[in-house]
């Protein structure tokens, strides 16, 4: 075991040096091709810090809400209330099978029509993916709450604690080991619907980049569009590939 743990050191150590190494290799070969390139520097200036910067902060909204209202609605859902259960597996499976796009004109369309609320195009996606989000961790939070031992909830129980704090203090932190992965994951995948909330106009990594090549297209005889789109999936594998890779190890670690 102990020779293993260092073989897997060392593995780690070579990995971290090498990506090192490439890391410097590709700031060195930018900067050259940006020197000969005068276009390039304005383009992905606006892409990393206009649109990476927007979609982050809408992929953390989002998640974060995901993540609250999912949890609650996922541990609700084990009462034995049918009420209760009927109405959370209703939104459940309403936004879990309706396709993301269709949520979000939902929201940034039809909702000003029948209620005279009008939100913004980042406020409307935010939400659109909430919604989804939380139906997928709904989902995730009932499989794990319901996968913690009985004998877990009798001997909070009997130490006098109620159902809040059977839940809070014994039961979900149990079940938030099983849970992470999927949150996890959850925020990889919300990373790549960001490109959906474009349609409505939110200036996300791919609409700047969207934006970029036409504007190419106006003002020179090449739009790059090729560079530019390059750019853009290059920028999502290296943020999606290691949470990918984070919510597998975790799954292995800890379910």
């Amino acid at each position: 075991m102990r020779r293993r743990r260092i073989r897997l050191d060392a593995n780690t150590i070579t990995w971290i040096v090498l990506a090192g190494i490439g890391v410097y290799l590709a700031v060195q070969a930018w900067h050259w091709w940006a020197d000969r390139q005068p276009w390039v520097d304005p383009v992905f200036h606006i892409i990393i810090h206009q649109g990476l910067k927007e979609t982050l902060r809408l992929a953390a909204l989002s998640v974060l809400g995901s993540a609250a209202i999912g949890i609650l609605l996922g541990t609700l859902l084990t009462i034995r209330f049918l009420p209760t259960r009927a109405l959370i597996r209703l939104y459940i499976e309403v936004w879990r099978g309706l396709p993301i796009l269709v949520t979000i004109f939902l929201i940034y369309f039809a909702l000003p029509n029948a209620t005279d609320v009008r939100l913004s195009p980042f406020t409307a996606g935010a939400i659109g993916l909430t919604l989804w989000g939380s139906a997928q961790v709904a989902e995730a939070t009932r499989g794990a709450v319901q996968s913690i031992p009985r004998e877990q909830h009798e001997a909070a129980a009997a130490l006098g604690f109620g159902w809040i704090g059977r839940h809070v203090f014994v039961v979900l932190p149990q079940a938030f080991r099983r849970l992470l992965p999927p949150i996890v994951s959850l925020l990889a995948n919300v990373i790549q619907n960001t490109t959906i909330v474009a349609l409505i106009g939110v200036a996300e990594v791919l609409e700047t980049g969207n934006r970029s090549v036409e504007r190419l297209t106006f003002t020179t005889a090449d739009p790059h569009a090729f560079e530019i789109f390059g750019f853009v999936m290059v920028i999502f594998f290296v943020i999606s590939f290691p949470l990918t890779r984070l919510a597998a190890l975790l799954e292995r670690r800890l379910v």
